[in-house]
């Protein structure tokens, strides 16, 4: 269907804010990698964190809280809120650190903890893996999202929708390679108003609709369990997100410290370390992150849970494999001249914000730690600046190409699904290293070797029929602490039958980031700085609490449940005062 002129206009001069914001900011990203990748390491606290919320607000996520909305109702949503303590961790005991090291990309830690040609082997390999296999189908999953977004509201073709999608991918590789990381989170600023406030719109206009009756009305058509705010553990109901014990014990005591995933990496990494890497000082580093934890878990989801739940009632026969697309199914539907054309913004907006960072990010790791590291490094050029040139040309290069190949992954993405599950599970195991390296002396690069392919190997030998048969009654549950206790066996063992780092490479380390922990066997005790953790786990603790208080009295509070707000309440003001005077103390 057409839009009107208005709703055109308002995303045209979104598109040209986008565009002359990146062209203003060209001159600062064309200096070196540092510049282009980090931003000159000056943004503040709350242009880091906004970056962080807007990039994993992609244009597929609310689509996928209406699915878990209409499978779970609100209980779903404990798929990822359980990713909430892994994110707090890395707030408080990792944000200074990366800030600390001043390494370009998160890759480069490598060889600045790690040396030899292990090192040098696991650099170049997670650099391939990274920014470019895991790159691409990261976005190929955000373009397959954008093209029914386009498909139910245009009703375009899906054979020609590739072919939009590629339009505004094109745009999108302009501005990221002519701005670089500053014009990335400076637009991702704008992009995360837009979507936020259409997005909170979009969930008033439809609360307010004649079918669904207000909050009221919402209330008395959904059966209570659609309410519910979290799963039955040990019970099994066909409707409420039911776990067994051992799957909570998993998500509670072991996953979101035990897995690497994109997004979501125990200890920081991927966009989230980039965006660490930029502030401007280790303090902003930290706000940033930790305004990035509450933004996302606690207030961002509540508009689309209000829209999801609002969407059973408008359409109550829409089948469960399609409830993701009742999302733009309302928007088409029930909004208004002017208020449409916003929510297209938003989620062009939402859809840019996560491709921007996708290519700045995976493009960072092909230049600085495959192409300037292995291919040509600085000792090529007879000056800085001559070499600084020529590596933000290969950015800029790389960054046409591998949007040219996340294109042709989107057209894959069927067969791709699959191998991007599969990427992703194999991550079980390896989250402990890469949380170890920082505290552990100990931890060489072939215990990362070791966590990193000894998923990989056990995932590859699930695919032989003849091995997969004797574990198909078991449950994914069980199989993925089976992957996680082999790895963790594996790289322990490698750990031990091979020699430390040297103690010049982890005095250096030690030395230039300065963490706690154990390391007095490995760089002598004369050299130790004690640190005690005991602000920081308080913090932890104290901050997890405060933020699942805060989003649990949001949604009891939009739901008008006042008893249960008022509880929550009182514990939000009791663990926010705790964790005020833990966090001073940790300061």
């Amino acid at each position: 269907m057409g839009l009107h002129y208005l709703d055109i206009t308002i995303i045209a001069v979104f598109l040209s804010v986008i565009i002359l914001i990146s062209i203003g900011l060209k001159n600062k990203a064309g200096k070196d990698m540092n510049s282009f990748f980090l931003g000159g390491r000056n943004m503040p606290w709350y242009l880091a964190g906004i970056s962080m919320v807007a990039t994993t607000f992609a244009a597929d996520t609310p689509l996928w809280v209406t699915e878990k909305i209409a499978q779970h109702g609100i209980s779903g949503n404990w798929l990822w809120w359980n990713m909430l303590i892994g994110g707090m961790l890395t707030t408080f005991f990792f944000a200074k650190l990366w800030r600390r090291a001043e390494v370009t990309t998160e890759l480069e830690l490598i060889e600045f903890r790690y040396s030899g040609k292990p090192a040098e082997f696991l650099r170049a390999a997670k650099a391939v893996y990274m920014g470019l296999f895991i790159n691409i189908v990261i976005i190929g999953w955000v373009n397959v999202a954008l093209g029914s977004i386009l498909t139910i509201f245009f009703g375009i073709d899906k054979e020609l929708v590739i072919y939009y999608i590629f339009g505004i991918m094109l745009l999108v590789a302009l501005y990221s390679a002519i701005a670089g990381l500053k014009g990335v989170i400076i637009t991702d600023a704008v992009q995360f108003i837009i979507a936020m406030l259409g997005c909170i719109i979009l969930a008033i206009i439809l609360i307010q609709h004649e079918s669904v009756g207000g909050i009221i009305g919402l209330k008395e058509k959904l059966p209570a369990w659609r309410f519910e705010f979290f799963p039955r553990i040990g019970e099994k109901d066909p409707h409420v997100y039911s776990i067994t014990v051992g799957a909570f014990l998993t998500f509670a005591m072991l996953q979101w410290y035990m897995s690497w995933y994109p997004g979501a990496e125990p200890g920081g990494g991927g966009y989230i370390a980039q965006r660490m890497m930029s502030a401007k000082d280790e303090k902003n580093a930290l706000l940033a992150t930790l305004f990035f934890q509450v933004t996302h878990y606690c207030i961002r989801p509540w508009p689309w849970i209000v829209t999801g739940l609002a969407c059973l009632v408008l359409y109550p026969n829409l089948p469960i494999d399609e409830s993701g697309n009742a999302f733009v199914m309302a928007m088409n539907d029930h909004l208004p001249i002017g208020i449409k054309g916003l929510l297209l913004t938003a989620f062009l907006g939402a859809y840019m914000s996560t491709i921007s960072t996708q290519l700045n990010w995976g493009v960072s790791y092909l230049t600085s730690d495959l192409y300037a590291r292995f291919i040509k490094p600085k000792s090529d050029f007879s000056s800085q600046e001559e070499a600084g040139k020529h590596y933000i040309l290969v950015a800029k290069l790389l960054t046409l190409g591998t949007m040219l190949l996340a294109t042709f992954a989107t057209t894959q993405i069927d067969s791709i699904d699959g191998a991007a599950n599969f990427m992703i599970s194999c991550g079980a195991g390896l989250g402990l290293v890469v949380i170890l390296r920082w505290y552990w002396w100990r931890i060489n690069a072939w215990s990362e070797i070791a966590a990193t392919f000894t998923p990989f190997i056990l995932k590859g030998l699930l695919l032989i029929p003849t091995v997969s048969i004797y574990f198909e009654p078991i449950s994914d549950t069980l199989l993925y602490n089976l992957i996680v206790a082999i790895t963790t066996v594996v790289w322990l063992v490698v750990t031990f039958a091979t020699q430390a780092e040297s103690k010049e490479t982890l005095r250096n380390f030690y030395r230039k980031v300065q963490p706690a922990g154990w390391w007095a066997k490995g760089i002598g005790k004369s050299m130790v700085i004690k640190k005690p953790l005991g602000y920081h786990f308080l913090s932890w603790l104290f901050s997890i609490t405060f933020a699942y208080s805060l989003l649990f009295l949001i949604g009891k509070v939009i739901f008008a449940m006042w008893e249960d707000a008022l509880y929550y309440a009182i514990g939000l003001v009791v663990s926010l005062i705790a964790f005020l005077i833990s966090f001073r103390k940790l300061e």
